[in-house]
């Protein structure tokens, strides 16, 4: 009676409870980010650090680069990393997506036992360090390595092929290192499912195909939105994956980034294209988010 005389909707009471939340939220996320936000429109330090002067220098050292002439160019160096960084995050997705929704699917017709032994065994990785699992595939894809050498053993080539290196190895190592992101929001979804649909839809003539592409597919696509969204942005920024397996030839934005803020020591562009990661991120999730409301509706 008295929280209803305070407030008669209790409203300000259940908001409360979430203030330190927020704060929290608001100090550890946003001051970094409107930090970064400020440092991308300052000068580069001498010695690294910044130059408190506003300046768009690191926006447009982004679209372009000056020629010995003092004109500039466009930055073609810019676009090949940010298309490099997007095709291999999205096949990244893509590839992911087709090994993990059969698995996920397996894995919820198994015992439940044999069913929390397969999970645990899918995050089992977790519990290793990330530069550790990522070096691993150094020693599997080198000229000597497992790989070369089985391939050789098999008759089916002479001499090593160049896996590591390539775009190819560091697909392989973030397929590797984001596939439990998509695993586990896809299996939650096909344990959710509602077996008697499937078995109505084999009732009423469906073949495998129909039935999995009206039935099975459209009850678990929030699973496979919310994977494809796990292994798509953090693949879009990652930058030891290609560092190690990429040997610093096939830099993506999360590379560049790191290059900009310790070799080459210029905060201010580092800065200029982490807000730009940011903005492909966010437009992401506006995306996703649109198309999951679009499919509610339907």
């Amino acid at each position: 009676m008295t929280a209803a005389r305070i407030s008669p909707d209790g409203g300000w009471l259940r908001g409360a409870g979430l203030y330190p939340a927020l704060g929290v939220v608001g100090f550890f996320l946003l001051v970094p980010l409107a930090l970064i936000l400020v440092y991308s429109f300052l000068g580069k330090g001498d010695y690294g650090g910044v130059v408190w002067s506003f300046s768009t220098a690191a926006y447009e050292k982004i679209l372009f680069v000056k020629k010995l002439d003092g004109s500039k160019m466009l930055n073609w160096a810019f676009f090949t990393v940010l298309f490099r960084s997007v095709v291999l995050a999205l096949a990244t997705t893509v590839l992911c997506l087709l090994i993990a929704f059969p698995a996920a699917f397996f894995i919820s017709r198994q015992r439940a036992f044999v069913k929390g032994v397969l999970l645990l065994l899918i995050m089992f990785p977790f519990w290793s360090n990330l530069l550790v699992r990522t070096s691993s595939w150094i020693i599997l894809l080198r000229d000597h390595g497992l790989v070369n050498k089985t391939l050789m053993w098999l008759g089916l080539t002479d001499s090593p092929l160049p896996l590591l290196y390539t775009d190819g190895a560091v697909l392989i190592g973030l397929v590797y290192v984001y596939i439990p992101f998509m695993i586990l929001p896809v299996f939650t979804s096909v344990e959710r499912l509602d077996k008697r649909l499937i078995e109505a839809a084999f009732d009423l003539y469906a073949s495998r195909m129909q039935t999995l592409r009206r039935v099975i597919l459209p009850l678990t696509m929030p699973g496979m939105v919310a994977g494809s969204i796990l292994v798509f942005i953090p693949s879009l920024g990652a930058f030891i994956t290609p560092d190690l397996l990429g040997g610093g030839r096939k830099l993506m934005l999360g590379s560049l980034i790191q290059l900009q803020f310790t070799t080459a020591r210029d905060w201010p562009h580092g800065a200029a294209i982490s807000i730009v990661l940011l903005v492909l991120v966010i437009t992401t999730l506006a995306l996703a988010a649109r198309r999951g409301t679009s499919a509610k509706a339907r």
